[in-house]
């Protein structure tokens, strides 16, 4: 009877060891999470928005491209050349800014592009300008917010610092867009009234 009791005792005091060393051992690894090993919620956050940032310039240098060979209005062919020329410049300072954090971007447009790029692809003319144009001022609203975010909230220097340089050309780029979209409605509200259905 002696020995079950000291036999029980000693396996309980085992059980208790184990477990305290195993409490103690928990905890000193998830304070070490908490440290500088793993990345904080402002860098993973600085490190989405760089590799958005990258897919978006992929999409607009496609898009751009396509215009520059669809579209029927001159002043969408020259937003089309001045989007490729200028995300193009725009990509080669956010590699910069990415290789300076050890930040891997992606190397293709996410589905989303994709799928607006191969909608697109079937246009021309002035069906392909209208959904063009609109796309543009879409995407550069968007973009316009996500890049002050960044400018204002951002944690990580470099990728900052590329925000708040782009967002004068992003600004530029979304009054243009809105200008072509503009140009486009009311060329194909002219036409409308030239030519009414059913005449």
């Amino acid at each position: 009877m002696e020995l079950e009791s000291k036999l029980s005792k000693g396996v309980y005091v085992g059980c208790l060891t184990i477990f305290l060393s195993g409490l103690g051992s928990w905890a000193v690894l998830a304070h070490q999470d908490n440290g500088s090993s793993a990345p904080s919620r402002a860098e993973m956050s600085d490190t989405r928005f760089a590799r958005e940032a990258a897919q978006g310039g992929m999409a607009e240098i496609q898009l751009g491209k396509l215009a520059t060979a669809r579209a029927s209005n001159q002043m969408v062919k020259a937003f089309g050349e001045r989007m490729v020329v200028q995300h193009g410049a725009a990509g080669d300072q956010l590699k910069a800014a990415a290789q300076k954090e050890n930040i891997t971007l992606p190397a293709s447009v996410n589905s989303r592009d994709q799928q607006i790029y191969d909608r697109l692809a079937k246009l021309s003319g002035s069906a392909f300008d209208r959904v063009y144009a609109k796309d543009m001022v879409d995407d550069h609203e968007k973009d316009l917010q996500a890049f002050q975010n960044e400018a204002n909230s951002g944690s990580d220097e470099n990728v900052k610092a590329f925000a708040a340089q782009s967002i004068p050309m992003i600004q530029e780029h979304l009054n243009q867009a809105r200008e072509m979209l503009q140009a486009v409605s009311q060329t194909s509200s002219r036409r409308t009234a030239a030519h009414p259905a059913g005449r």
